[in-house]
């Protein structure tokens, strides 16, 4: 039995089976994450919803998956560039929205904690998954629709224990679905997607923020395409720019193997546009980056 999480797919369903085949996942005894972005700009995002529903399989939310529930309760318009429409249309939408939207914010699992985009710096992993939970419940709640409506925006952007209502939802779901950047204060910026040698002034990436609160704790994350591959001792990132012709990548937690597909060329995939990765692109068979899990 193995435990694999996967990067942002992003509706990229002919990437996904060709990684599934390298892996060889056997749903009747392998487990995976999805690390967010389900959905959205890939070639079908219907097939990677249904596929996900229909196995069993794990995930976190993100930012596109949100956008998407958003979409469908009338409290977002459809994007230039999205590929919604699939789900939108499909006789199944109501059973694979109500899936999605019953899906964690964050999870833990064999010692390591999954989540989209990031934590904030005064975050300890036990108090991320408490506030993960609280977003968690209100979407799997009667108000979930309220939340929706009320969940955009870039405000507060520096967390206080005291925040409470539509302000504390909102600044739980952008850190864990949006983060990349914030000042060691904590304050988080929105607008950079570059990579670590680009920072806004100010700023850091939020696993380099000195005494964060969750350092120590391995996190597994996504969302970040520029960083690439990045295995460190207690952060993981495994957004490969599948979307964007990179790889699509999978890491087994219980060693830390990493098994990656190039996609290039495939369906769905758009032009090639990278950045400078700040760790190697992998292939081939799995590829043991540390020893052992943290």
């Amino acid at each position: 039995m193995s435990t694999w999480a996967i990067g942002d797919l992003q509706g990229c369903h002919a990437a996904l089976r060709l990684l599934l085949d390298k892996i060889g996942f056997n749903p009747a005894q392998d487990r995976i994450w999805l690390l967010g972005d389900l959905v959205n700009r890939g070639e079908d995002s219907l097939a990677v919803l249904r596929w996900a529903r229909d196995n069993g399989i794990g995930a976190v939310l993100g930012n596109h998956d949100l956008h998407l529930l958003a979409v469908a309760s009338g409290h977002a318009p459809v994007r230039e560039g999205d590929t919604l429409h699939g789900i939108l249309g499909a006789s199944d939408r109501d059973e694979l929205l109500d899936w999605l939207r019953y899906r964690p914010l964050a999870v833990r699992d064999q010692g390591y904690l999954l989540v989209h985009a990031g934590l904030l710096p005064q975050w300890s992993i036990e108090q991320a998954c408490r506030l993960a939970d609280e977003v968690t419940d209100v979407l799997r709640g009667p108000g979930w629709r309220d939340f929706l409506q009320h969940m955009y925006g870039n405000q507060p952007a520096q967390w206080r224990d005291d925040l409470c209502g539509i302000d504390r939802l909102r600044i739980i779901t952008n850190a864990m679905t949006r983060l990349r950047f914030c000042t060691p204060e904590g304050t988080m910026e929105f607008q950079l997607k570059g990579s670590l040698d680009q920072p806004p002034e100010g700023c850091l990436p939020w696993f380099q923020v000195p005494g964060r609160k969750s350092s120590g704790s391995p996190v597994i994350f996504g969302h970040w395409s520029a960083l690439g591959l990045r295995i460190e001792s207690d952060t993981l990132a495994l957004d490969t720019g599948c979307l964007w012709g990179g790889k699509l990548s999978a890491l087994r937690l219980e060693d830390r193997a990493v098994v990656q597909v190039d996609c290039a060329g495939l369906p769905g995939t758009r032009p090639l546009i990278r950045h400078a990765h700040s760790a190697p692109q992998l292939s081939g068979d799995p590829v043991h980056l540390s020893p052992g899990r943290a």
